[in-house]
């Protein structure tokens, strides 16, 4: 039996697109369908009792997720648990985006607004550069543009794991806000590489000025839309805004929408859920009774509790699953090209920190318009280096690949970027996520 996390004959719904309509269609053994929703409600406990034991053990409750994932994944009765890339995309990215926007200080966002974009724009190209440097090289049969797909997959840091892992270290303020201020924006960069070195791939032409204005027109268009959103649901809001229930409905269904509107304009939805968060963060501070507040609060806790929880344990399931399909001989030569290709990137993502650093100090002493508030240390510089995971969306993005290239050729190395793709995740998320606390304790910070 397989259960697939995406539309077909063993769901209870499904959006058909082309009649705007949402159908019910049972599945046509009930057994089978039964079968699906007892494993569904067997991977939510197992994922809310991991999570409550992780802070008896005192092991972070993503790490501990993953392991248990991949435990349960290779259990011979298990069920193979398939992620489709645009459920995780749709379902999972637009609240935890949300979310993490609007839980971020937008005083201490703006205040490191420099350190966030050159982190979220330039390293995300650097890393992608890098990246696909390595494995032109180190990989046979690695061509320039599998190179760059790979590069460009791998070359975000997740917002998921930022949150997750960083939570409850202790860290200040200023550090949290770097670090999920960068993973709120770098999804947009690492798309629009991504869909170029696709296009590279399957056939089509590459024109740097082309793709440096669509790049342009994708953050600013998706900042539009956000902008637009987020005025019509203010001025929405005013009406209701003593009646918590209609308040807190609006708010949950808006990132979905956003995000929906976003991708059908050919935007970038990401960029379009933050400015949501961001203004709607603002907005609530002063317009929101207390009692709305307070019950969005609650409400959202267990919303993202749910979701984060449910993301990592999914892509421990996945990891079995993908194995399957590399052929035996090559599982641990790839496995250790993933660990180089971890190591290179910490390598870039630390000199790209420690020159930023270096930077602002300069720029501070040369009188420049740098606020001493945005000014770190070395401590600082290397917990944010350290702290650089990759998440769900750079396993979603891998699982997005096309299997047909323009000419009708299978997608080369699709199977193999795949594998390259979780293994890095696997090994970032428990190699850096497992060891932060401990760096942190170190560095008393």
């Amino acid at each position: 039996m397989k259960l697939s996390f995406t539309t077909g004959k063993n769901i209870l719904l499904f959006l058909s697109v082309e009649q705007s309509i949402i159908i019910v269609q049972l599945s046509e053994n009930n057994i089978s369908l039964m079968e699906n929703y007892a494993v569904i409600l067997v991977i939510m406990a197992l994922m809310i009792g991991v999570s409550g034991l992780s802070g008896k053990i005192k092991i972070p409750a993503p790490m501990l997720l993953l392991i248990v994932g991949i435990l349960i994944g290779f259990i011979p009765a298990m069920p193979e648990v398939e992620i489709n890339p645009e459920i995780i995309m749709l379902l999972f990215l637009p609240p935890l985006l949300y979310d993490a926007a609007f839980n971020i200080s937008f005083q201490q966002f703006k205040t490191n607004l420099n350190t966030i974009s050159t982190l979220a724009i330039g390293l995300v190209f650097m890393t992608t550069a890098g990246i696909a440097v390595l494995a032109y090289y180190l990989i046979p049969g690695m061509s320039w543009p599998l190179a760059f797909v790979l590069g460009s997959i791998l070359s975000a840091t997740d917002a998921v794991a930022a949150v997750g892992v960083t939570k409850g270290l202790g860290l200040s303020h200023k550090t949290i806000t770097i670090l999920e201020g960068e993973s709120l924006i770098n999804d947009a960069s690492a798309l629009v590489a991504y869909r170029f070195a696709v296009a590279a791939v399957t056939g089509v032409a590459f024109v740097t000025w082309k793709a440096s204005l669509e790049f342009f027109v994708v953050l600013g268009g998706g900042f539009l839309v956000g902008w637009i959103i987020f005025q019509a649901l203010s001025f929405t809001i005013r009406f209701f805004r003593t009646d918590a229930m209609v308040v807190n409905s609006l708010i949950l269904l808006m990132p979905f929408v956003t995000y929906l509107i976003a991708e059908h304009f050919k935007v970038s939805g990401v960029i379009a859920v933050v400015v949501l968060g961001l203004g709607m963060s603002k907005l609530s501070r002063t317009r929101f009774p207390d009692h709305v507040k307070e019950q969005s609060r609650n409400f959202w806790d267990v919303i993202i509790f749910l979701l984060n929880g449910l993301i990592f344990l999914l892509i421990g399931l996945e990891f079995p699953i993908i194995l399957k399909k590399m052929p035996q001989i090559q599982v641990w030569t790839y496995a250790g090209y993933a660990i180089i290709i971890v190591l290179v990137t910490l390598l870039i993502r630390m000199a790209r920190v420690y020159l930023q650093q270096f930077n602002l100090q300069k720029a501070f002493q040369g009188k420049r318009r740098i606020s001493e508030e945005a000014l770190f240390d070395s401590k600082t510089s290397f917990i944010i280096t350290w702290s650089g995971m990759r998440g769900i969306v750079s396993l979603a993005i891998a699982l997005g690949l096309p299997t047909i290239s323009h000419n009708g050729e299978p997608f080369p190395m699709r199977n193999e970027i795949i594998f390259l793709s979780i293994a890095v995740v696997l090994i970032s998320l428990l190699g850096q996520g497992l060891t932060l606390p401990w760096i942190v304790k170190k560095l008393k910070l």
